[in-house]
């Protein structure tokens, strides 16, 4: 493996705590439009663009007319932003997860390049980051929504667009760093050198063995090792 000059973090659930308050904002969204959803089912499009995960939901448990389907996937995912936007904005226990910050710290002292990229849209992307003031101290090199590429997760354009925008040599540069099957696969459809599971989020470590990352790790805490 090459030496990695980029490491890119999923936000909720790989740096930043979530308590499973993104499901339970995915559920009341669908619900207000009458369609009720398995927090099982929610918990499996943890990680994708947040509208993409509205129309995988829709298709399996929305049985009304086929023309309503576009209409609703943007009144549920307008509803479900919203929420999610007023809740980062008042939650007092939004926080970064261990050791988010100190690793951050530490892979600048080495000269690697730290960026987050997330499902969220922008809107709620921009309310985490000010509420933890990391969009103004440069404790973060780039930030990527999925509203700000032409495809969200699984596809590569977010960490294509964050290369190109720091000037990295290659993707086989860069270290992915995520919390879902989504996260994986991205790292791997990106071509990353290092392709990290972390279970402080959405998936345990048993779920995240099925789609092969290259390692799977309990806490951020345990990420220099690898890089050093």
């Amino acid at each position: 493996m090459r030496r990695i000059e980029l490491v890119v973090f999923d936000m909720a659930g790989t740096t930043v705590r979530d308590k499973g308050n993104v499901a339970v904002a995915f559920m009341e969204a669908c619900s207000h439009y009458g369609i009720e959803v398995p927090k099982e089912e929610v918990h499996k499009v943890m990680g994708f663009r947040k509208s993409d995960a509205v129309k995988i939901l829709l298709d399996k448990f929305y049985t009304g007319p086929a023309e309503r389907t576009g209409e609703l996937t943007e009144q549920i995912h307008d509803r479900f932003t919203r929420s999610m936007v007023e809740f980062y904005r008042t939650d007092h226990a939004l926080a970064p997860l261990p050791h988010a910050e100190e690793v951050f710290e530490w892979l600048h002292r080495q000269g690697v390049k730290v960026a987050l990229n997330t499902g969220f849209t922008k809107a709620i992307t921009d309310t985490i980051l000010d509420r933890l003031q990391w969009n103004n101290n440069g404790v973060i090199d780039f930030v990527i929504s999925s509203d700000e590429v032409p495809e969200g997760r699984p596809h590569p354009f977010m960490i294509e667009a964050i290369v190109k925008a720091l000037g990295i040599a290659g993707n086989t540069q860069v270290m992915k760093v995520g919390d879902t099957e989504v996260d994986v696969e991205e790292g791997r459809n990106a071509g990353c050198g290092m392709v990290v599971g972390v279970t402080t989020g959405a998936y345990t470590r048993t779920e995240l063995e099925q789609y092969r990352p290259d390692i799977i790790i309990d806490s951020l805490a345990e990420l220099p090792s690898l890089i050093a």
